[in-house]
């Protein structure tokens, strides 16, 4: 298969456009040129990011798999770059201190600016959550976004009602944490929805399926982000066992992506 055998992207009106990056989940396995798994939040291992449970169905699209072993659930975190705060420090030479900063890696792809768009379908059972979002290795680092960089969320569904959300994040997640957000949008659960962002020097516009669907002035990241196709389990960010809604999760399930592209205006 070929980008020419799959759906036509949903490119916002009166910008000319040229694709710089894409994966159409074609072939047998995941393209680890592209992706790596995400494994730490935080500083600290996630118990439920799992190095395991992304894989391509033959037909050109990724399945991220909800897991359960023994009596745990697990789903798998991807990203094309990382935080530098995610990993957790390492020991300063033969002292007893520690350097905060992971070693850092070179990421995988890299961008600013430009129309960023996933065509998806959501998971069906309750309990775990999706997301299609952009991150900055530096998130935080200064309280000037434009230089440290924005979480941005281009879509993020937590429930099975076809809620979906446009967040964005900037000054880090401590207390200096901002944050703006465009409430519930609704999409017809069980389908596949395009969702994308334009990010420009004039702010963030979103899009759900071709239609604008928010706009946020800023702050606006001026530094190169990494992509990130999210899951993840809920329950164990506040102790040690699935949610009560994640019990009730049926497997199998999955977040079904069909592509994710990314263009420059031209």
């Amino acid at each position: 298969m070929t980008i020419e055998t799959h759906v036509a992207s949903l490119l916002p009106e009166g910008k000319q456009w040229e694709m710089v990056w894409h994966d159409e989940f074609d072939g047998d396995a995941l393209d680890l040129n592209k992706w790596s798994y995400r494994l730490h939040l935080m500083q600290h291992r996630h118990e439920t990011f799992a190095e395991e449970g992304a894989e391509l169905d033959g037909k050109g699209n990724l399945l991220l798999k909800l897991i359960k072993k023994n009596g745990h659930f697990y789903s798998p975190h991807l990203q094309t770059g990382c935080n530098y705060l995610d990993r957790p420090g390492e020991q300063y030479g033969a002292s007893k201190f520690t350097w905060p900063v992971a070693k850092i890696e070179k990421p995988k792809f890299q961008h600013k600016y430009g129309y960023y768009e996933i065509r998806c379908k959501l998971p069906a059972q309750p309990g775990w959550w999706a997301a299609f979002w952009l991150q900055s290795p530096v998130i935080g680092s200064t309280l000037d976004p434009a230089r440290s960089g924005v979480e941005v969320d281009i879509m993020e569904n937590f429930t099975r009602d076809g809620i979906v959300s446009h967040n964005n994040h900037w000054n880090g997640y401590g207390a200096d944490h901002k944050s703006a957000s465009s409430g519930e949008r609704k999409v017809t659960q069980g389908d596949f929805h395009v969702y994308g962002l334009d990010w420009s020097k004039d702010g963030y516009v979103y899009y759900i399926d071709g239609r604008e669907s928010w706009r946020c002035p800023g702050p606006v990241s001026d530094c190169e982000q990494f992509i990130l196709i999210s899951t993840e389990c809920m329950g164990y960010r506040d102790g040690d066992s699935p949610s009560e809604e994640l019990k009730k999760a049926v497997l199998p399930d999955c977040f079904t992506v069909d592509y994710v592209r990314v263009f420059d205006e031209v």
